[in-house]
């Protein structure tokens, strides 16, 4: 896959598919095989084309969502679909004022040569989100490509969207969150000094420093697996403020079993699997190690 990002570059003959694609979840993934089918039909080019950044970011006064993730892991996950192009541009002010018909003209004509275009039921495109998937219909037949509109996809009644899937994590709700997702829920995040109270707990803990402004996990402790290095560990991870000892602000550290490696400073990723229990506040710290070790001992059993 060739990653095009923030560069006028012309493409040739190409079966698009457009979106945020944050998560790429099961109706993204939908798209994107109907996409790859056409391209292989018609013989074109497979492309996903994206934004940088959320077009929220350019909109005064509304809260941005948190991100299910960063780009750099879009990255890795749309290589995995064997598609020939990610076309990647920052939504700045220019494209935000753009008209419908303009951006189809510069991004999907000019840009992309786009013969074969799909979109999900909802999309939208244009200054305000003025363009539908009707008028891109209409636009298809004035400029030259076919335009094909996903349904909805649904799994247990429920139509998936990353709206959704941001909803089932904050409720810890991990299990049907990646089973939308299609894949383990993950952040990654630098090792970064903690408090040392792990370790003279009696277990090792990496605190995770986060530079993407992630969905975060119900507060409780979960399974986890943990990427290092390209290696993958079972782990059990702490998301809240450890109310035992009055910390505030938003921690996740992971104990990763089996490894006593030092690995400050590196750059790691969480892999979230299943809830195991909410946080709570201990009367001791004997308390605390005590519940932990029956945690440490529950993940470590549904291996």
């Amino acid at each position: 896959m060739e990653t095009i990002i923030n560069k006028k570059i012309s493409l040739k003959n190409t079966a698009v598919c457009l979106g945020s694609f944050d998560g790429i979840h099961l109706g993204h993934q939908q798209l994107i095989n109907s996409m790859k089918l056409k391209a292989k039909e018609y013989g074109l080019k497979s492309t996903v084309f994206t934004f940088y950044n959320h077009p929220a970011t350019m909109v005064k006064g509304r809260e941005l969502p948190r991100y299910l993730m960063n780009n750099e892991q879009k990255i890795e996950v749309l290589k995995s679909f064997g598609i020939d192009f990610l076309y990647m541009m920052s939504f700045d002010e220019g494209l935000m004022k753009m008209d419908p018909e303009n951006f189809v003209k510069d991004i999907l004509v000019n840009r992309l040569n786009a013969k074969y275009v799909v979109v999900g039921y909802n999309y939208r495109f244009g200054y305000k989100g003025k363009g539908d998937t009707d008028m891109l219909k209409k636009f298809g037949q004035e400029y030259g490509f076919q335009v094909e509109v996903i349904s909805p996809v649904q799994k247990n009644s429920k139509i998936i969207s990353s709206t959704l899937i941001r909803s089932l994590i904050n409720e810890g709700n991990i299990i049907e969150a990646n089973s939308l997702l299609g894949r383990k829920y993950s952040i990654k995040g630098n090792v970064i000094k903690g408090r040392g109270r792990g370790k003279g707990l009696g277990f090792r803990t990496a605190n995770l420093g986060l530079g993407t402004d992630y969905v975060i996990p119900k507060f409780g402790v979960y399974k986890t697996y943990s990427l290092i290095n390209g290696d993958e560990y079972l782990s059990i991870t702490n998301v809240g403020q450890n109310p035992t000892f009055g910390d505030k602000g938003i921690n996740i550290e992971t104990h990763i079993y089996d490894f006593q490696e030092d690995i400050y400073g590196e750059n790691i990723e969480v892999r979230f699997d299943s809830f195991v229990r909410g946080e709570r506040k201990y009367n001791s710290r004997e308390d605390l190690i005590k519940q932990v070790m029956k945690d440490m001992e529950i993940v470590k059993g549904c291996k």
